[in-house]
Formats: structure tokens, C-alpha cells, sequence
């Protein structure tokens, strides 16, 4: 049987550490994946080397909160939305909208299955 996929979006600034990113994740339940704007991806792979880290294009996504910094650098409301959304694939929603943690902005998505 199949279940629905979980994943956490993140926008981050680049000097997150480690640390904040962690402690974000941890407010948070079980999720499948971690997802995030396709430029920010390698550098998110690089800070949590063990997590399943998914690259997308946010641009154009719409978003049901705004950031006037994401929409001014990604072309969309919030980065950490817009990728959930994408990485979960078709039908996706969210669970969680865009908060903000120790810095680091993060949603939840739920896509139909794995």
C-alpha cells in the first residue's frame, strides 16, 4: 500500500549553520525528504550530508504567504513553500505554511504517494 509523501521545504540565508537547520527540522514530524530552491540545493546537501536533499525550480510557484525577499530573488512567495510543493509532486498541499526558525523558514508538503 501506498503512502502520502512528506516534505519539508527550506529557505535558508548562506551563512545557516548545521545547527539551525537541525533545530528547525526537529519542530517538524516524520517527513521523506528535504527540498529547497535548485540554487541553494548543493549547499543544503553540503551542511546536512546524510538527509535526502531535493533541488527544484521555485520560480512562478504560487504561494500562500509572501517574502518580499523570495519574491525578489526566486520569483515566488516562499522559497520553502514553493519547493515542498514541487517535490512532492502532483496534487501536493501543504500541511504546515511557511513559519520562520531560528532563521531558517520552513513548510511542510504532502504529495499523494511514494
Amino acid at each position: 500500500m501506498r503512502r502520502p509523501m512528506t516534505v519539508v521545504g527550506l529557505g535558508f540565508r548562506s551563512k545557516v549553520t548545521p545547527e539551525a537547520l537541525l533545530q528547525a527540522l526537529a519542530q517538524v514530524g516524520p517527513f521523506d525528504a528535504i527540498a529547497t530552491a535548485a540554487a541553494k540545493a548543493r549547499a543544503l546537501t553540503a551542511l546536512l550530508p546524510e538527509a535526502l536533499v531535493i533541488g527544484v525550480d521555485v520560480a512562478g510557484v504560487p504561494t500562500p504567504t509572501q517574502s518580499q525577499a523570495a519574491l525578489a530573488a526566486y520569483d515566488t512567495g516562499s522559497v520553502a513553500e514553493a519547493a515542498a510543493l514541487c517535490a512532492a509532486g502532483p496534487g501536493a498541499r501543504l500541511c504546515q505554511t511557511r513559519r520562520i526558525i531560528g532563521g531558517v523558514s520552513i513548510a511542510v508538503a504532502q504529495g499523494e504517494t511514494t
